[in-house]
């Protein structure tokens, strides 16, 4: 019922995508992704769910959006990084994909292993597949505690629905990962977990935009 009710009052907020760009994006909150295919209570199914956070992370929610939109780099986005792990199931390279560059002693260690012109083609494969299906709304949420509060409580609602699974051809579903393909969402981090108040509810659509 809450999850029904959560899709219902995403159908009506502003949707943003890479075509139509991201202008009216607030400076801080919450956003839920929807996936071309998709389906879930009669409506677009929702596939992920969070946001912004880190070292200076007010007002970061265009920085987060452009690290899964624009930015080819997977070890910025475990978004991306989780969408690259379906792309390469069964490929000889993917273990390799697992491995981070991102701190000084992670390059130097695994910076000789990689095939970085590799990694730009899946980089590449994976920015047109999110530009070209995905979709998102957004809760404005200035209060970073309660937005954190309010992300995990979204993903443990949505994740504990019966009634919005993944279709059959979801590409999630070739995920290593079980909790993706058990729970139709693009994470792994919250699910399962408490869902939404009635109150919650409400103060997520009192906000959305």
């Amino acid at each position: 019922m809450l999850c029904e009710a959560l899709h219902q009052a995403c159908q009506q907020a502003e949707r943003f995508d890479f075509k139509r760009g991201f202008a009216g994006l607030p400076s801080n909150g919450i956003y839920i992704m929807f996936e071309r295919g998709e389906r879930g209570h009669g409506r677009n199914r929702i596939v992920r769910i969070g946001t912004h956070r880190g070292a200076g992370n007010t007002g970061n929610l265009f920085r987060r959006i452009q690290e899964h939109f624009l930015n080819e780099n997977k070890n910025r986005s475990i978004f991306r990084k989780n969408i690259g792990r379906c792309f390469l199931a069964g490929h000889a390279y993917a273990p390799l994909w697992e491995l981070d560059r991102t701190s000084r002693a992670d390059k130097a260690k695994n910076l000789p292993l990689l095939d970085l012109s590799f990694e730009a083609l899946i980089e590449k494969k994976i920015t047109a597949y999110i530009q070209e299906n995905v979709w998102f709304t957004m809760v404005k949420m200035d209060d970073e505690i309660l937005r954190y509060r309010l992300e995990a409580r979204l993903i443990g609602t949505v994740s504990q629905c019966a009634n919005c699974p993944p279709s059959n051809q979801w590409l999630g579903l070739k995920s290593p990962k079980a909790n993706i393909r058990q729970s139709g969402l693009w994470q792994v981090q919250h699910l399962y977990k408490q869902s939404l108040t009635r109150e919650e509810l409400f103060a997520v659509q009192s906000n959305l935009i």
